[in-house]
């Protein structure tokens, strides 16, 4: 697939957009970026931007929540919002005779919510529910597990939806006061892509958002978080027909170099049904039924981690297997053919990530983002085809020698594991 070309403009406001040309179909779908979600959060009131990113759509200064359903549905458009670990996000999808009127309602949504109290409360329990949800799935609790024994005190250690007690304590002014703090246009991404040019792009953000101003105050920072956690092990019960087994290494952010190396040996490792995981663990010895790693991409220190769901008898042997085939990567090269079935595997994956409209606004807009220049595609795609297997073996030997593991099982798997 040749990639289309990809404009990037700014503002006299600050405002970043991002044009991705695709006149294939008529439609047009386009991403506003916000660095903050959950990193940029105080552990008292964790969860506050996922509830802000729930009820930010559900009224304005002149449009209720039933309202804004309307004027969506109405023309068969999409417009939502969500939160992550780095940042919050506005996404939308509309044929290109309604963009101005969905976009305008997007600028409203972004720049004027009002917060409804009934609103804040109806999501609120739905953020709660999820919650619980979760405190039931055993992958769940492995993972919230394993990111605080990686993490300790940063903030990627916390659920992006937060805790029972953190959400029933934000209120309204806690969503108003940030909005206020992070929403602002010297901090925002506007990535378009489909059927629309560059000139009207712009035309069309310079007519919604090129009168905010930028405010007074200075944009806000992160305080430094430091990871000073020591790789240990971590075993929580629960009645569960099967143990999730996970080992995690603490891995480089997206901008490091050796992120690269990382993301082909997560390939490698969990691609498909013949990659080494699943033959090793899965189809040799019959210990998973579910087995798989990743490494996801963050703009602040990463994890690779490597899991099983299995019988709980096997919990032990899982660990060890798991181990053992993260540990081969740091003492036995991998063959050519390895090599070039991982990236083939890897490359042809990336290049389906960016078949829609949707998901070329996605990516461009979040290397944006993360700060990496719009050249990032091309250059990962050369970077990925000229590693070599003693690279990939030199990045394993640096990062995945000691695991931290986390083990949710039943109880009488504890004491095969202690």
């Amino acid at each position: 697939m040749i990639n289309p070309p990809v404009r990037r403009s700014q503002l006299a406001n600050g405002i970043t957009v991002l044009t991705i040309p695709n006149p294939s179909a008529d439609i047009v779908s386009g991403r506003f970026f916000i660095p903050a979600g959950s990193r940029w959060e105080t552990p008292a009131r964790a969860g506050l931007a996922q509830l802000l990113t729930s009820v930010i759509t559900k009224g304005t200064e002149r449009f209720s929540a039933l309202e804004i359903a309307d004027r969506i549905e109405s023309v068969g458009a999409g417009l939502g919002a969500d939160t992550t670990t780095d940042y919050i996000k506005l996404s939308l999808k509309t044929v290109k005779a309604d963009l101005v009127d969905i976009f305008k309602l997007a600028g409203e949504i972004l720049r004027s919510p009002n917060f409804p109290q009934a609103q804040i409360e109806l999501e609120r329990k739905q953020i709660l529910q999820a919650i619980r949800s979760q405190t039931e799935q055993p992958f769940n609790n492995a993972y919230r597990q394993l990111r605080t024994v990686l993490y300790g005190e940063h903030p990627y250690a916390r659920s992006t939806l937060g805790t029972e007690t953190t959400i029933a304590q934000i209120t309204r002014q806690d969503l108003v006061n940030y909005h206020q703090t992070h929403i602002r246009p010297d901090r925002l991404i506007i990535s378009l892509a489909g059927r629309i040019t560059p000139d009207e792009a712009i035309d069309l953000v310079t007519q919604v958002f090129g009168d905010w101003s930028i405010p007074e105050i200075e944009p806000p920072t992160l305080d430094p978080h430091g990871v000073t956690t020591q790789p240990q092990y971590q075993f929580e019960y629960q009645a569960t027909q099967q143990a999730i087994v996970m080992l995690g290494y603490l891995a480089p952010p997206i901008q490091d170099p050796d992120c690269i190396a990382l993301k082909l040996i997560d390939s490698y490792l969990s691609n498909g049904m013949s990659s080494r995981l699943f033959v090793e663990l899965r189809e040799k010895r019959g210990l998973a039924y579910d087995v798989s790693a990743f490494y996801p991409t963050r703009l602040d220190t990463s994890h690779f981690a490597v899991y099983m769901g299995t019988n709980p008898s096997n919990t032990r042997v899982a660990v060890s297997g798991l181990r053992a085939e993260v540990d081969r990567l740091c003492i036995e090269p991998l063959s050519a053919s390895e090599v070039q079935t991982a990236k083939d595997k890897l490359l042809g994956q990336y290049a389906l990530g960016k078949q829609t409209n949707g998901q070329l606004a996605q990516t461009y807009g979040l290397y944006e983002l993360l700060g990496l220049n719009v050249d990032f595609d091309l250059q990962f795609n050369q970077a990925i085809q000229e590693l070599t297997s003693a690279q990939l073996r030199t990045a394993a030997d640096k990062y995945l020698s000691e695991p931290y593991i986390s083990i949710v099982s039943p109880e009488f798997s504890a004491s095969s594991e202690s």
